[in-house]
């Protein structure tokens, strides 16, 4: 029968899933968020400290947060979380515009009274400009709009494909919301679309979520190109080699 290692509990090894399962939620969370910035170098070591969890969970997150593409491993070194590329913003984009209005215009008509109204109450959300927790919450609420939207299509692949990719879109907003305050324009394109999915104007449906994404592309592009601060953390022409 095999022993656990001297000085480790069978008790500490059934632990280390979920101290892993912790630190990839916590990691991933502030990658997305942009606490740990595109590009930046990051350490098991630095990680441990941080987060206050031992270097085993901390490894196993990084393999997984590896396995999604949002850091890569710098052999002999470290890891560096995944840069922001131009490319990566109109990669994101087209494949919003090919998969979200097409998933609102089957919503519509599908959409019951009480997911209506959750709809309506995740249209109001608002953040402050500068306050990254604001943010977080309000970027929380459009992706749960989404979301909530593309599972009404009773289709639920395409609603976890949109579900990964807003993922990627949640990072790019954090990099341009904070340097402009669209909530309220957004608030009203959202109630705008709840309306149509209300009434079952799927054709209106479709173009208003098409126009909402062609307008926050727009907003994230003019927004990272206008902040040399950011575009000298963040932004890169080409993938590094």
């Amino acid at each position: 029968m095999a022993h656990p290692p001297t000085g480790r509990t069978s008790a500490d090894i059934r632990a280390i899933p979920l101290l892993s399962d912790r630190a990839y939620e916590r990691i991933r969370h502030d990658i997305i968020s942009c606490v740990l910035a595109p590009g930046s170098e990051i350490s098991e070591t630095q990680l441990c400290a941080q987060y206050k969890i031992g270097k085993a969970p901390v490894r196993m997150a990084l393999n997984r947060l590896a396995h999604d593409g949002l850091v890569r491993a710098i052999p002999r070194r470290s890891y560096r979380v995944t840069p922001v590329t131009v490319k990566d913003i109109h990669d994101v984009f087209e494949l919003r515009l090919m998969l979200e209005p097409a998933a609102a215009r089957m919503a519509a008509g599908k959409v019951g009274a009480q997911r209506l109204r959750a709809l309506d109450e995740l249209s109001r959300s608002v953040y402050e400009p500068g306050d990254p927790r604001s943010t977080s919450r309000f970027l929380e609420a459009n992706k749960a709009f989404q979301v909530a939207i593309a599972r009404a299509t009773g289709n639920s692949r395409l609603a976890e494909a949109i579900e990964r990719l807003l993922d990627d879109m949640t990072r790019l907003l954090h990099l341009g919301l904070g340097l402009r305050d669209r909530s309220q324009e957004l608030s009203r394109a959202h109630r705008d679309l709840v309306k149509a999915l209300a009434r079952g104007d799927g054709e209106a449906a479709e173009r208003i979520c098409r126009e909402q994404i062609e307008t926050a592309r727009s907003m994230v592009l003019s927004a990272i190109l206008m902040s040399g601060s950011v575009m000298n953390l963040a932004l890169q022409a080409e993938e590094p080699q």
